[in-house]
């Protein structure tokens, strides 16, 4: 993958965490009992890009994320470094 899909309606925030680990958390213990599934991606975001954005503490400094407004998703989808990798699947 090149880019994340749009978002939808009732998802005005794309989060995008910065640890593996958090990422792991909420894959397995969130989504798969919300959804069946959960998948961890690894991607790389220009620097300049995030730099506009600050990092927002959700509950922890193990839990911290970006809040990337929807309607920002084209220009964080152009400031992707490179390919979207899935690391990890919970089925």
């Amino acid at each position: 993958m090149r880019a994340f899909p749009p978002r939808l309606p009732e998802q005005p925030i794309f989060y995008p965490v910065t640890t593996e680990e958090y990422a792991i958390k909420i894959a397995r213990d969130w989504n798969v009992p919300a959804s069946g599934s959960g998948f961890v991606t690894r991607f790389a975001v220009s620097r300049n890009y995030l730099d506009q954005y600050s990092v927002q503490d959700a509950g922890g400094k193990a839990h911290q994320e970006y809040w990337i407004p929807a309607e920002d998703m084209d220009a964080f989808n152009d400031a992707i470094v490179g390919p979207i990798e899935v690391v990890q699947r919970f089925p």
